[in-house]
Formats: structure tokens, C-alpha cells, sequence
């Protein structure tokens, strides 16, 4: 008798404590990792769902036009870029036998954001000024997290989850304590580099392969 009551001070001991405005703050955070976390996995899910079939179709629409007008001048640039762009899509396949896995993980990430959420209005609204019970949940939501999210997710999947979490997302409680800025937050670095080195390598290519061809 004795130990158990021991056992169960050293746990009330053990419990962690914060107080509103450090859990609100914690609560955003990890909202945001979670949120965000949900929609790069949803974003690997669609990419690899949708983008193949896309590809494909565009693929047929302009092969038709190109038998409109065989004699296009840009026909074959054309014909290259779109089998150039296949190919990656055929890179994708080594995350079919899992698509549905990141589908399912993100509905459990979204749900647990959801959870953080309602615990953090919650937690805005009471008159309590110290939490233990809402701060050993929500290490059990972030412990849940780190356990079922899949690290290789695909590329281009963090572009996607910005435009899904930012413009898409009811966010107003995580950007209530972070305060996102436009540039900094909203818009991925990455993707501004990105569309920096496609428009060298399609100035590179107009200069070696069309300029240049055109002058031989």
C-alpha cells in the first residue's frame, strides 16, 4: 500500500507543468509542425495520385496537335520537354505501393491537429493560469507524431504544403502566437530558387539548342 502511494506522488511529482501563455505558445508550435506535417503528406499522396494521369493527358492533347500542325517550328523542343517530364513521373512509382499509407497518415496528423486546436481555445478561454493535464496530452499528440510521420516524402511535396496549410487551412490560432510573415513563411524559399535555376536552364537551352541550332 505504501509503494502505490509512493508511486503515485513521484508520478504527481513527475507531472509537467506551464503556465497559459508558455502552453499557447508550445500549443502553436506544435501545431503547426503537426498541420503542416498532415498537408506534406497529403502533398506526396497527390502528387503521386494525380500528377502521372496529368501528365499523360497533356501529353496526348498536344501530341494531337502536333499532327495539326506538323510543321510548328518549337515541335520537337516540345516532344523532348514532355518526355523529359515523363520520365520523372516514371520516378515516381517507388512511391505507389505506399500512396495510400501517406493518405492515411495524414487524416491521423490532421486529426491531431484538430485536437490541438480544440485544446488550445480550451485553454485560451479558462481561468486556470497553471496546466498539467492539457501539457501531458499534448506531449502524447507530439510523441504520436514523431512515431507515424514518414521522413521520405516526395519532391516538390513541401511547395504543395505550403500553398495547402497557408491558403487553404483555417490557421488563425497558430498565426494568433507566430505571426507569419508573407515572404518568410508563406512562400518557400526553395521554390523561388527553384524557378531561378529553371529560367538559367531554359535560357541555356534557347542558346544551345534553338539559337544555336538555327545558326548551323
Amino acid at each position: 500500500m505504501e509503494d502505490k502511494e509512493k508511486e503515485s506522488t513521484e508520478e504527481l511529482e513527475e507531472l509537467e507543468e506551464l503556465d497559459k501563455d508558455s502552453l499557447l505558445k508550445e500549443l502553436a508550435e506544435h501545431g503547426y509542425n503537426i498541420g503542416f506535417g498532415a498537408k506534406k503528406h497529403f502533398a506526396t499522396y497527390d502528387t503521386v495520385s494525380k500528377l502521372p494521369g496529368i501528365v499523360s493527358l497533356v501529353g496526348l492533347l498536344i501530341g494531337v496537335g502536333q499532327l495539326a500542325y506538323p510543321d510548328y517550328n518549337y515541335s520537337t523542343t516540345i516532344s523532348t520537354l514532355l518526355i523529359m517530364v515523363s520520365i520523372i513521373t516514371l520516378t515516381m512509382s517507388s512511391y505507389n505501393a505506399e500512396k495510400d499509407e501517406y493518405s492515411k497518415i495524414g487524416t491521423e496528423l490532421t486529426e491531431l491537429f484538430n485536437e490541438l486546436k480544440r485544446m488550445y481555445y480550451k485553454v485560451k478561454n479558462s481561468d486556470q493560469e497553471i496546466f498539467t493535464e492539457e501539457v501531458k496530452r499534448m506531449r502524447e499528440i507530439t510523441n504520436k507524431y514523431y512515431a507515424i510521420s514518414k521522413s521520405n516524402q516526395i519532391f516538390g511535396s513541401d511547395w504543395w504544403a505550403h500553398y495547402k496549410f497557408f491558403w487553404q487551412h483555417q490557421i488563425e490560432w497558430i498565426d494568433e502566437q507566430k505571426k507569419f510573415k508573407y515572404w518568410k513563411d508563406k512562400i518557400p524559399k526553395s521554390f523561388l530558387w527553384f524557378i531561378v535555376v529553371m529560367a538559367l536552364v531554359a535560357w541555356a537551352w534557347y542558346l544551345v539548342f534553338i539559337k544555336g541550332g538555327s545558326t548551323c
